[in-house]
């Protein structure tokens, strides 16, 4: 790839950022506009750079878009934002990323260096507001520093553990002339496939190989290592569940295995029953181990002091950061477990065969649940979940399009069908063909389908024909804009709207909290109210569909009653694969005008859905009831609480 000084054009300061773009085959900025950026701007008007401007309408969406184009390459996802204002209003998001181990340059374009002492408009510490969300954060402190700067930058973003990488620039030192053969040389590129010390891994087999009763909880180290077919033998070798850190970034255990069981529950009490039968714990790529609400140090630590816990991952970090680990690998997770598997075949478990036999009826029998529930949903005055992602299911298995789709996940108030029901599996997709995040700030959905439908290719041997998001009334409120970009730029795109017309998921919060606090001694609250309105999004109720029309001329519909939702779920997959336009399915998951007669009723009818809705986990099952307990009396075990 060349420059634009091959043809006969000057070359500026600017220009060290385009030299390592096309290294690195980097194809585009995100951003919103402002004077500042307008030279590094200018440099993708020059077709033989070969990178595209894509413009968005906040800064949040900008990098959350950054985020999806990373996620689908594997490369860092660049974006170019403006002062204080712009790298403030891309807080959230970066959160997201840094929780998310998601690789970022961010390129802030400080005021000129001359003046920002003297605090003019716009102006701040930029490096303070970025640095406890990226590995590293620096403000360039003279035009000669640059190219060494820039190199470190994109070199950090991708070293283990990926990461988000935050440079300000004083606006004018972009603009300085430099010479034709003034160029960054290259980016130093650090191996990820490093594997573990071998005496470690020795004891750690050994550990793995004469557990009573192991269990496996596979972090996002697992799936950005693309480390399905190890997790998988390893599974097999000790017989054990496979569950996966909560609010998972990627699909890190391929869902048609039996040894699945979903993510960790989102409360204190139900962490420690997952974890009590257990003996060993191995804790594979697990960085967002508190992912729960409350937490009380009376109550005992979220994995009991009897579970000896055993790790392996990229980052020394998240090895031991919470609890005492008996053995500890800091390698590689697709290099390292083939040394760990190989040693465990060759004292292989009695008990495992008998406890896969256990796994396989579970799963056998939570199939057959999951049927029956979908039956009922059926026969439901409104839509639920597990209608949407049946409808997706058999969609995408009908159009061969298993590894030609990425679902988009931020439905918060019932993740579990689609993790269960969508291909997420080794007969098709792979573990980007999930996108989350961990940081769990809201409005990171929508955004990130903008930069994964640019990219055709997910460097997991995956395409991006189909990028379907389901999103919540609460989160798709958040950034709608998003749909001027994806108009702008022909980018189809099927969103869905689960809209049950309130915050769902600060409603289940809020009774956590009453659960945890409302009798506890110097505490003693209660709400005036169990259902405020300020939870609820009524009066007016927004119209999706008007928006989308009015931001970009996108198509949808409102989709009311359970039976109608195969249909429309096909009519949008038809229009966002054949139009290059995207189209909005506003899902009722509520009725608009509550007619039960009273909030014990309303309440015992929310919950319906939940409390008859089967666990993922079936191998913890009976441990897992009572999470939390509605008027209709029973559980709902598969929600992850989210403030």
């Amino acid at each position: 790839m060349t420059t634009a000084t091959t043809a006969g054009q000057p070359r500026w300061a600017r220009d060290y950022v385009f030299d390592i773009l096309s290294e690195l085959g980097i194809h585009y900025i995100f951003g919103v506009p402002g004077t500042n950026e307008i030279p590094i701007i200018d440099g993708t008007a020059y077709p033989e750079n070969e990178v595209e401007y894509i413009e968005c309408l906040h800064e949040n969406i900008a990098i959350g878009a950054a985020m999806g184009s990373a996620r689908m390459t594997g490369k860092p996802g660049v974006m170019v934002v403006h002062v204080t204002p712009g790298i403030a209003h891309s807080i959230g998001n970066l959160f997201n990323a840094a929780r998310s181990q998601v690789p970022l340059v961010i390129l802030c374009c400080q005021q000129q260096n001359e003046l920002v002492t003297q605090e003019p408009l716009l102006a701040s510490n930029l490096v303070d507001l970025a640095k406890q969300y990226t590995k590293w954060a620096h403000e360039v402190r003279t035009p000669e520093e640059l190219p060494m700067v820039l190199q470190r930058a994109f070199k950090e973003a991708m070293a283990p553990p990926n990461g988000p990488v935050f440079v300000a620039i004083p606006w004018e030192f972009t603009m300085r002339r430099i010479g034709d053969h003034d160029r960054v040389p290259g980016v130093t590129r650090i191996s990820p496939h490093f594997t573990g010390d071998p005496e470690t891994i020795r004891q750690v087999a050994t550990l793995l190989a004469e557990a009573k009763n192991p269990l496996i909880v596979g972090g996002d180290a697992v799936g950005y290592a693309n480390a399905w077919p190890e997790m998988q033998q390893l599974a097999e070798l000790i017989g054990a569940p496979v569950l996966l850190q909560t609010f998972s970034s990627v699909a890190n255990f391929p869902n048609n295995d039996y040894h699945w069981q979903g993510e960790l529950p989102g409360s204190q009490q139900a962490m420690q029953q997952v974890f009590e039968g257990h003996d060993v714990a191995f804790l594979c790529g697990f960085s967002n181990q508190a992912q729960i609400t409350v937490f009380k140090y009376t109550q005992g630590a979220l994995i009991p002091p009897h579970v000896r816990q055993v790790y392996l991952t990229n980052n020394t970090w998240d090895i031991g950061k919470n609890y005492y680990g008996e053995a500890a690998i800091l390698g590689d997770i697709k290099a390292t477990l083939p040394l760990i598997n190989t040693l465990i075949a060759q004292q292989a478990p009695a008990a495992a065969a008998q406890r896969n036999q256990h796994l396989r009826e579970l799963d056998a029998a939570r199939r057959v649940s999951w049927d029956q529930y979908l039956a009922q949903a059926m026969q439901q005055k409104e839509i639920w979940a597990v209608v949407i992602a049946d409808a997706l299911r058999q969609e995408i298995g009908e159009r061969g399009l298993d590894k030609k789709f990425v679902y988009v996940h931020e439905a918060v108030s019932d993740p579990a069908p689609f993790q269960y029901l969508l291909p997420f599996g080794t007969e098709g997709g792979a573990p980007i063909s999930y996108y989350c995040v961990g940081g769990g700030s809201l409005g990171w959905s929508m955004p990130a389908t903008l930069g994964i439908k640019l990219e055709q290719n997910g460097w997991q041997d995956i395409e991006t024909q189909l990028v379907v998001s389901a999103t919540g009334d609460g989160s798709s409120l958040f950034y709608p804009q998003t749909w001027w970009t994806a108009a702008h730029r022909q980018l189809g795109v099927l969103y869905i709207i689960t809209n049950n017309h309130e915050y769902h998921t600060l409603q289940l919060g809020l009774q956590q909290v009453i659960q945890a606090y409302g009798s506890a001694p110097g505490y003693g609250w209660t709400p005036k109210t169990n259902d405020p309105d300020y939870l609820r999004i009524r009066g007016p109720a927004p119209d999706f569909v008007g928006m989308a029309k009015a931001l970009g001329e996108l198509g949808g519909e409102v989709v009311h009653l359970p039976e109608q939702v195969r249909a429309a779920v096909r009519r949008g997959i038809d229009h966002v694969l054949h139009t290059r336009q995207s189209y909005i399915l506003d899902m009722r998951t509520a009725q608009n005008t509550p007619t039960t007669p009273s909030l014990a009723e309303a309440n015992r009818m929310a919950l319906a859905r939940y409390v008859g809705q089967p666990p993922l986990d079936s191998f913890h099952h009976p441990a897992s009831q009572g999470l939390l307990k509605g008027d209709a009396g029973g559980a709902q075990p598969n929600i992850p609480i989210l403030f």
